[in-house]
């Protein structure tokens, strides 16, 4: 047994191979690998109850008690595999643990994204018997590829800091090693077991081994999408990969008005999308979005004395509205993965279906309060969820507006009706209209639950921006 580590990291994303990856880690009689231990929506794998003898609910209170379950395992060095979504709890603690070993496997972000699509479009997220493949060509969207790649990058580049600070190193995995006995072996020996592999374990089969034109309906669009990104640095270790600004696709210019909307979410976005498309005189799907670093540069060189803004939100009304259209909603836009959890796990009383006749005030406001104690919670690093740009601090999403610039003017919701025409007057356009008053919220209004108790609970929860902003009670 190795003296050299406690325990080992696989960190992967999905569809990079790491179902593969692990199989032949377990073929190795002294090694052990647990599955995606601290996903947050289930422990390990789907439908299993527990790793260890802790139990999902156990592993959400203290996260800690499964990570000490995985190093104490007798007889096997013991590990899992993480994702850039799962509980970010445990993350310091094995990236600072030179006693945790690092295994990075990376796979082209092309050919994940278009596997991921199909694996969802198929319902097949594994395969023992190519009888039984299914397969579905998929269609390619360039901005939902961009997120993939942003979220892939992100990662890449917080285990890569992680690493430098601490002066430590990882054994590094591609996705096209995974056919190599011998890299498998050297993985061992990087692990510190004496076990050897004589051939791979071939129960899993490559789902998709047909080239992308096959697969994708729409292939003539990807090097249009492609061409916006850096391609050399698409499959590259994390030394390589650019740093990227995580928000700049948010970004939305007017038509022809040398304006910029920094949205924050789950504010106002579209009463302000809705002026600067009548601003111009046009429909809203002609302003421009999908930036990135370059084509942002590129379009502030061409505007010279232009603005840009955001728009906050009282705390009170923006954490309301991202829990109707995010959480107890069940349509489009809604997270459905994160409400179930919520559900299951953190038990809010939502509805098991959407809202429906029989949902009243009294059960909106008690969902409601439940979800405000998750979100404090969520925002103290306490739960294995991600902490989501809808309920994040909008100081915080300024914060990340500074890496590239902060905005020229930001605006209070309720003080649109005055500072949007006069933002458009700064740029010559003195005939701006009116922007249209938020609509409420569905099925239940923030006026119909409001109270000085939950007043108290979003000003505890959001205390910094009602400090930075000057937020007073809502009503």
């Amino acid at each position: 047994m190795s003296s050299k580590f406690d325990y080992f990291v696989v960190f992967a994303e999905m569809r990079t191979g790491s179902n593969f990856l692990e199989t032949n880690i377990n073929a190795f009689p002294g090694l052990s690998c647990h599955g995606e231990a601290f996903n947050p929506h289930f422990i390990g794998y789907p439908n299993r109850d527990e790793i260890l003898g802790v139990t999902l609910e156990q592993r959400t209170a203290d996260p800690k008690r499964l990570l000490q379950a995985v190093k104490d395992e007798p007889g096997k060095l013991s590990g899992f595999r993480f994702f850039h979504d799962h509980d970010p709890r445990v993350l310091d603690d094995c990236l600072k643990d030179r006693r945790c070993a690092k295994i990075v496997l990376t796979r082209n972000p092309l050919d994940s994204y278009v596997s991921w699509k199909i694996a969802q479009a198929t319902g097949q997220w594994k395969l023992t018997d190519v009888r039984r493949r299914k397969d579905s060509k998929v269609r390619f969207d360039g901005e939902e590829f961009r997120r993939h790649v942003e979220d892939l990058q992100t990662f890449q580049v917080t285990l890569m800091k992680a690493l430098q600070l601490t002066g430590q190193t990882a054994f590094y995995v591609a996705y096209e090693d995974l056919q190599d006995v011998q890299v498998m072996n050297g993985l061992a020996q990087f692990l510190g077991v004496e076990d050897r592999l004589e051939a791979l374990d071939t129960s899993l089969k490559r789902q998709n081994p047909s080239p992308l034109s096959d697969k994708v309906s729409n292939f003539g669009e990807i090097s249009g999408a492609l061409a916006e990104l850096d391609r050399f640095n698409l499959s590259r270790t994390p030394n390589f990969e650019p740093r990227r600004g995580p928000v700049v696709p948010t970004y939305v210019a007017a038509a022809k008005a040398p304006l910029m909307y920094l949205p924050i979410r789950s504010g106002p976005e579209r009463e302000v999308m809705r002026w600067l498309a009548a601003l111009d005189g046009v429909d809203e799907d002609t302003l421009l979005t999908k930036f990135n670093q370059k084509t942002l540069r590129q379009w502030k060189r061409g505007h010279a004395g232009h603005r840009t803004f955001t728009v906050i939100r009282h705390p009170v009304s923006r954490v309301h509205h991202a829990y109707c259209a995010r959480i107890l909603s069940t349509g489009e836009g809604s997270y459905r993965r994160i409400r179930n959890t919520l559900r299951k796990v953190y038990k809010v009383p939502l509805p098991k279906d959407g809202p429906g006749d029989d949902y009243d005030v009294a059960a909106h406001r008690a969902g409601f309060l439940a979800f405000l104690e998750f979100v404090k919670a969520n925002l103290a690093g306490q739960t294995g969820l991600r902490l989501d740009a809808h309920w994040a601090t909008q100081s915080g999403a300024l914060r990340g507006f500074g890496e590239l610039a902060l905005p020229d003017m930001i605006i209070r919701e309720d003080e649109m009706q005055s500072y949007l025409p006069a933002l458009a007057v700064q740029v010559g356009r003195m005939d701006a209209p009116d922007p249209e008053p938020a609509s409420s919220d569905q099925p239940w209004a923030l006026d119909d639950v409001y109270d000085d108790e939950i007043e108290a609970l979003v000003s505890d929860i959001y205390q910094r921006d009602y400090w930075i902003f000057g937020f007073d009670r809502w009503k």
